[in-house]
């Protein structure tokens, strides 16, 4: 409705009624012209009904919805099933052209202002969470370990003869693989023990540098984002490295935005040294669907560069879910998820706490990241021998209760991927001493969340004990038994 049609519109009912609905309509429309001037998220969150009328805006700007458009081409916006045109709110074109992902689409002018202010709401929020310069960024349609591959792809253009890429050990096999798509040998440096934290070997690292020679070295990758008693790598010293042998540095923040440490470090790191580009996930740290993350970085060029590299068009759905979430939650929304994932850390730490202390375990200690971090570690030393079964058992346990996201992690695993062995897989180090369990506190969790797990980890862990008990008396016997026949003997 314009200004014209509401005029008509007051020929057929009370003119003070449709002046009334003519302010309410300009309302979202203030919302929405806001959005389109300053590029930024709202402070406050949209209502729904803003919502879809923006995102219903936006569709008929593009051409699979013109009425009278008459189209003769390959690929035209047609969609055969009408659920599936609601899913996407008609924006059936996606995003970028076939050599650009974040150009401009003629026939899709909708979309692409879609696609641009995803990008400029998105880097917003970057800033908001820690890293202030990041000057650029770009949603991409792949989860993570893609991303860092398509970052690994950019790089060779840059350096041709680059064979290898550096990498502090974290036990998670997406981003090892993402070397390996990308056609590189992966150097693994372990980590080493710090009390009963893993950290960074950064004399390792530049040892690997001078062996192997800078220009063969496509680029240091990082991490800022794992489960513990790994810890965040010491960014600001690798990019120092970095910057002092002029090698790249990727930088792997999966699920880092959410964590205010995560994103200082990266901040400090490309204000003392080299940070090329920094990935993050959507899922992860927006709460949307799976399936699409953050390409950013500090040099616009770069990050333009790599969204060159990318083949075809792309899917537009990771960007409106984000979108969507952005204007729904607002700058404070999202800030007091973040504030409140802070809160449920220090409860959970405590609960964990004083559960493994019931248990005759302990919280292990990472001081690195007190109430700022995302993971916590309780030991399960009191469950080793006989091949960690109670260990494994406890894993299965608490999955069959409906226990989510939790890691039993046992001692001693080995894990194959592309050639590569990892000795004590899953531990981040070849010799962890203790085998122990994971749980988060990650964007979204409640209280609930934490005491329901609480009290059904302290039951299985009961159990085992039980078990454990049980089995004992059994043992004793068999033992007599054997000494009996030996005395008869």
């Amino acid at each position: 409705m314009n200004s014209e049609n509401f005029s008509l519109s007051e020929k057929i009912v009370s003119s003070s009624y449709i002046r009334q609905g003519s302010e309410a309509r300009r309302g979202h429309e203030q919302l929405i012209r806001q959005l389109l001037e300053q590029g930024k998220c709202p402070e406050h969150g949209w209502s729904e009904s803003t919502i879809e009328l923006f995102l219903s805006e936006l569709a008929l700007m593009d051409s699979n919805n013109f009425l009278s458009n008459c189209g003769v081409g390959e690929r035209e916006g047609r969609v055969a099933s009408s659920l599936v045109a609601r899913r996407h709110y008609r924006l059936i074109h996606g995003i970028g052209r076939s050599g650009d992902i974040a150009a401009i689409q003629p026939k899709a002018a909708g979309s692409s202002l879609l696609n641009k202010l995803t990008n400029s709401i998105v880097l917003d929020i970057l800033r908001l969470s820690g890293v202030r310069s990041a000057s650029s960024c770009f949603v991409v349609p792949m989860a993570t370990g893609m991303s860092l591959t398509l970052c690994f792809l950019t790089l060779r253009h840059r350096r041709p003869k680059a064979q290898f890429i550096i990498w502090p050990r974290i036990d998670q096999k997406s981003c090892f693989k993402a070397m390996i798509t990308a056609g590189y040998e992966p150097v693994v440096v372990e980590n080493v023990l710090e009390g009963d934290e893993l950290r960074t070997d950064l004399e390792a690292v530049e040892r690997k540098i001078e062996e192997l020679g800078a220009e063969n070295i496509l680029c240091v990758h990082s991490t800022t984002s794992c489960f513990a008693p790994r810890v965040p790598d010491r960014l600001e010293e690798l990019a120092t490295l970095c910057s002092k042998h002029d090698i790249p540095h990727i930088v792997n923040n999966a699920y880092g935005v959410q964590s205010s440490k995560c994103m200082h470090l990266i901040q400090q790191g490309s204000r003392v040294g080299r940070i090329d580009a920094f990935v993050q996930s959507l899922d992860k740290n927006f709460m949307v669907p799976v399936g699409g993350a953050i390409i950013a970085g500090f040099d616009d060029a770069f990050i333009q560069e790599i969204s060159k590299m990318y083949p075809g068009r792309a899917s537009a759905s990771p960007s409106l879910d984000v979108l969507i979430t952005l204007l729904t939650l607002g700058a404070s929304g999202y800030k007091r998820l973040l504030s409140e994932r802070k809160e449920i850390y220090s409860f959970l730490a405590q609960e964990l706490k004083s559960l493994a202390s019931a248990h005759g375990e302990r919280l292990l200690h990472t001081p690195i990241t007190p109430f700022h971090w995302v993971s916590l570690t309780m030991s399960l030393s009191g469950f080793q021998g006989d091949n960690d079964k109670a260990v494994t058992q406890l894993g299965s346990m608490l999955f069959t209760r409906q226990v989510s996201g939790a890691r039993v992690i046992p001692l001693g695993k080995e894990q194959t991927i592309a050639g590569h062995t990892f000795r004590g897989f899953m531990s981040h180090s070849e010799a962890y001493p203790w085998p122990y369990l994971n749980a988060a506190s990650a964007v979204g969790i409640t209280r609930d969340d934490v005491t329901v797990c609480i009290k059904r980890l302290d039951k299985c862990l009961k159990s085992l004990k039980k078990e454990a008990a049980k089995s004992a008396p059994s043992e004793t016997t068999e033992n007599q038994k054997d000494c009996s026949v030996t005395d008869t003997k």
